[in-house]
């Protein structure tokens, strides 16, 4: 990597020949020397996030290319394809959450009373029932099951549009178009169809009584909580279906045979259908109605769509890939479109997350499907894979084309003569089913399931980390760098080393002029797309030769440099100028600009960069990196004494930078540092992120890799702080206090406890300069001016 050219020419001559320059104080020239000027049209936030912005869509955009290198497709044989594939479709069951031991159900499970029956609705082909059956340990399916009078030809899993109920979905309410209703062309046809209700789009129960609600979709609500633990709403559907295969195994068991097993979905079940197909190599012939497409556009979509990891290996094409040599038949279609969120209800508050559903475009469709085409042709099986446009691409799914091909892959042939239409008939003994209702209950036990997941997390981190093993700073040094480069793959996300070396054109331009400081906005490379940038403050007792230690100040969200050092304003109130008290100290001083600002452009910048195993971090880190480079350039910058302190989104950045950046001597974590995981997945406490409006804050399966106390860990053996007011709204003492007791008892094992510490205070989320001032005069041993 390029270093910035050092030393600062005209600073050498004001060591080198003092005499040239007034003793009584420091003048740097504007730009400072070896920089260019510092030209800008935009504040220096809204150039670095739409630089970010450029970096991530290039990455999206490239990520067809850079997929095959994950996969490893084996063509001598269809047994050897399968085995090939095998790891990859465990990696894809990981990243949707498809992970935990499904439960064997006693087989679908009719609903019925002493009173009333099963059966809502009938035909002369086949029987309608109100069914549910087991899937996870507190985690049922609830809808529909469609049970031929005749003999049974094949069993298939018919999953609706998440705003269809399974009674739209078979015409017993309106809202889905005739030919859309596929379980009774279905079931018609003598196939046994299951329908589960999916978790709506709806946001009535999204929220808590004791907290608030919220106008998230259900759908998000869930996906907030389970993202923080590994899971996924996606996954948790995705193992309804595969419940509902184990049940018609277990009937295939009973009747001693074996029916050919298929899944068909519209819309989001389409989706869910897709996925499904990849993951549960039983189902034979997979049907996706309204979903496939080119998928580097996913960030634009709701943000329960959102994967971790998935397009660096699995983008439509290379899932549908997984279903061969069994068969697939993609369908373009019309599928409800979705504008937005729900607007907020009376009672609800707005928190949720932009993002649309559209049609898919034709040549988006065409463009994908050509991408997984070979694959069938490779395996000679073209025949299982198949392209059908309803009309346009804009007709209603179901197209009787679409529907001959899912018969041919479950080996149905199709009856020649005619098969009139479904006329069901309610029936007087049914059940009575509340869909709102039946969604309340789907969506607690979602609920509770994830819960009891976070519950456990402590335990299962305690296990993989092992703190109580390590006691010697030796011991922890010569394993810290395992977890280390685990946590920053797998939570953080690494972007990959630049092809060149990037030079740092460091540019800078004087904002500040004080009696006792000077200011300069910088501005560098981190790559060519994107940025780092900052505020330097720069003493002006500064002796000739003199090298003195840097303490970096970062700002929280939405927040700027110039917040940690304005003496009044609003943002006074939180950072207390701390910036400037601490230059005004004797410390030189570096502000750096996060790119957490900008409301929804920011935040997008996380939905652009989860699927290509990214997040803010992933740049922020090597901003830092970049930063200290050329801070250590500078002739009067001590580089072996570089500190950091930040308050609010940086104490986040205190421990999620600072662990990584080995330069940084300590780390302080003020106003953030919190029962993290909790924070963020916790679905009936008010401090809790699930319930507000700050929907990038959420980091993959962090309750299954590192809380706050395991990140801390990794600052050892360096010092670290925490700075905490009682008041603070970031949460409860007691979380705090719970938390930060695991990194004192890490420290103190190996000996070390002096090199970590917290202070208290009676006060809000704010700078309080008192016991942090001191742990950063005595680990950047420092006298500060005046004392």
């Amino acid at each position: 990597m390029m270093r910035f050219p050092s030393p600062l020419l005209a600073f050498v001559l004001y060591v080198s020949f003092p005499s040239f320059v007034a003793a009584q104080a420091l003048k740097l020239p504007d730009p400072l020397p070896g920089t260019a000027p510092l030209k800008l049209s935009v504040p220096l936030d809204e150039h670095m996030v739409a630089g970010i912005d450029r970096y991530a869509l290039q990455a999206l955009a490239q990520s067809p290319q850079l997929r095959p290198e994950k996969w490893n497709y084996d063509f001598n044989s269809h047994a050897a394809f399968i085995e090939s594939i095998k790891e990859n479709r465990a990696r894809f069951k990981t990243i949707i959450g498809a992970v935990d031991p499904r439960v064997t159900g006693p087989g679908f499970e009719l609903l019925t009373t002493t009173e009333k029956s099963s059966v809502i609705a009938e035909c002369p082909a086949f029987k309608v029932h109100a069914v549910h059956w087991q899937v996870l340990d507190g985690i049922t399916a609830s809808g529909l099951l469609l049970q031929p009078t005749g003999e049974i030809k094949a069993r298939v899993v018919a999953l609706p549009d998440a705003d269809w109920t399974p009674e739209m979905f078979v015409g017993l309410k309106a809202g889905v178009p005739k030919s859309a209703q596929i379980p009774l062309a279905l079931a018609a046809r003598g196939i046994q169809v299951v329908i589960p209700t999916l978790m709506s789009r709806d946001a009535d129960f999204s929220g808590h009584p004791e907290v608030f609600y919220t106008n998230q979709p259900h759908r998000e609500f869930i996906y907030r909580m389970a993202f923080e633990m590994g899971r996924h709403v996606i996954g948790y559907e995705v193992q309804k279906v595969m419940a509902a295969v184990d049940q018609f195994e277990r009937l295939d068991k009973q009747e001693g045979r074996i029916l050919p097993v298929g899944v068909v979905g519209v819309g989001e079940g389409a989706l869910l259908a897709l996925f499904s197909g990849a993951a549960d190599y039983r189902i034979q012939s997979t049907w996706v109605a309204g979903y496939f497409q080119q998928r580097e556009g996913v960030w634009r979509e709701p943000i329960y769509r959102n994967v971790w990891s998935q397009l660096t290996e699995f983008g439509d094409a290379e899932i549908a890939a997984m279903i061969a040599p069994r068969s697939c038949v993609i369908e373009a279609c019309a599928v409800p479109v979705v504008d937005g969120p729900p607007a907020p209800k009376k009672g609800q508050r707005a928190s949720a997350a932009p993002g649309v559903i559209d049609i898919a475009k034709p040549a988006s469709v065409k463009a994908e499907f050509q991408r997984v085409l070979p694959i069938f042709e490779q395996l000679g099986l073209q025949q299982n894979l198949s392209l059908v446009f309803s009309g346009e691409g804009t007709g209603p799914a179901g197209s009787g084309k679409a529907l001959a091909d899912f018969l041919f892959g479950l080996r149905i042939r199709q009856n020649k003569k005619l098969i009139p239409p479904v006329e069901l008939q309610r029936t007087a003994s049914g059940i009575l089913v509340d869909p709102n209702a039946r969604q309340e209950q789907q969506f607690n036990e979602m609920n509770a399931f994830t819960q009891e997941l976070l519950n456990r997390s402590a335990r299962y981190r305690d296990a993989e980390w092992q703190p109580g093993k390590y006691t010697s700073v030796a011991l922890w040094e010569k394993d810290a760098d395992r977890p280390r480069d685990k946590v920053y793959d797998e939570l953080i996300g690494r972007l990959p080393a630049p092809e060149q070396p990037v030079p740092l054109n460091v540019k800078t331009r004087k904002v500040l002029q004080h009696d006792q400081y000077q200011g300069f906005e910088v501005m560098l490379d981190v790559t060519p797309e994107f940025v780092a940038g900052g505020i330097l403050l720069v003493p002006n007792d500064l002796k000739p030769g003199e090298r003195r230690p840097v303490i970096v100040c970062q700002h929280g969200l939405e927040g700027t440099p110039m917040d940690t050092i304005r003496a009044d304003g609003h943002s006074y109130n939180a950072y207390k100028n701390f910036s400037e008290q601490l230059v005004k100290r004797g410390l030189i001083v570096y502000a750096p600009q996060n790119p957490y600002k900008g409301r929804d452009r920011f935040r997008t910048l996380q939905r652009k960069s989860n699927p290509m195993q990214r997040s803010l971090y992933s740049y922020i880190i090597p901003q830092h990196e970049r930063t200290l480079e050329w801070l250590s350039s500078l002739p009067f910058v001590d580089r072996q004494r570089i500190g950091f302190y930040g308050l609010s989104y940086g104490g986040k950045t205190a421990v999620r930078v600072p662990p990584f950046v080995k330069q940084y001597v300590f780390s302080i974590c003020s106003g953030d540092f919190n029962e993290w995981v909790r924070k963020n997945a916790d679905s009936a406490h008010r401090f809790s992120y699930v319930f507000h409006g700050e929907y990038e804050i959420f980091e993959w399966n962090m309750g299954h890799v590192a809380n706050y106390a395991e990140l801390s860990y990794l600052m050892a053996p360096r010092p670290f702080m925490v700075e905490r007011g009682h008041n603070d709204g970031v949460a409860p003492d007691e979380w705090v206090a719970a938390e930060y007791a695991k990194v004192r008892r890490f420290y103190t094992q190996m000996g070390i406890g002096d090199r970590t510490e917290i202070e208290y205070f009676n006060g809000p989320h704010t700078i309080n300069g008192q016991g942090t001032f001191a742990f950063i005069f005595r680990n950047l041993n420092w006298k500060p001016s005046g004392d």
